[in-house]
C-alpha cells in the first residue's frame, strides 16, 4: 500500500470493549482479569510468560471441550481496574508495572521471569491494587 495522495474515510471501532475470541478449554468469569496467550486467544490471567493483560471480562465464558475461537468474550479495556494484592505490592511501587499471578491478583515482581505483565499501578489500596 503506497502513501496517501488525497483524503482517507478511515474506519473507526470504538474499543472500549472487544470482543475476544476465547482459548480452547479457557473458563473465564464475569470480571476476571484477562489474557491474550500466545496464539492470541482470550484466557483468564495466570502465572506464566508471553501472555499480554487485555483488561475485564464483561461476561461469563465457558470453552471448556471447544476449539481456539469457538466462543468469544466480551473484554472492557482502555480503564484501571483494582485487582487483589498478592501481598508484595506497597506504596513504593506506585507507578510500576504489576505482574498477574492468575485471575483476579496481581505481584510486584515477575516472579523471577515466571510472569507476565498486567500495567502500570495507579493506585493501592488496602483492599486491592489499581492497575492500567
Amino acid at each position: 500500500m503506497s502513501a496517501l495522495t488525497r483524503d482517507r474515510n478511515t474506519p473507526l471501532m470504538n474499543a472500549t470493549v472487544i470482543a475476544v475470541l476465547v482459548a480452547s478449554n479457557a473458563k473465564i468469569f464475569a470480571g476476571a482479569l484477562v489474557v491474550a496467550n500466545a496464539n492470541g486467544y482470550a484466557a483468564p490471567g495466570s502465572t506464566a510468560v508471553g501472555l499480554t493483560y487485555l483488561g475485564r471480562a464483561e461476561d461469563s465464558v465457558d470453552n471448556t471441550g471447544g476449539a481456539d475461537g469457538a466462543a468469544t468474550v466480551p473484554v472492557r479495556r482502555l480503564n484501571a481496574f483494582k485487582w487483589g494484592n498478592d501481598g508484595s505490592i506497597t506504596q513504593a511501587h506506585q507507578g510500576k508495572t504489576a505482574y498477574i499471578v492468575d485471575d483476579q491478583t496481581l505481584a510486584a515482581t515477575d516472579g523471577t521471569g515466571t510472569r507476565s505483565a498486567a500495567g502500570r499501578i495507579v493506585g493501592i489500596e488496602s483492599d486491592g491494587v489499581w492497575i492500567e
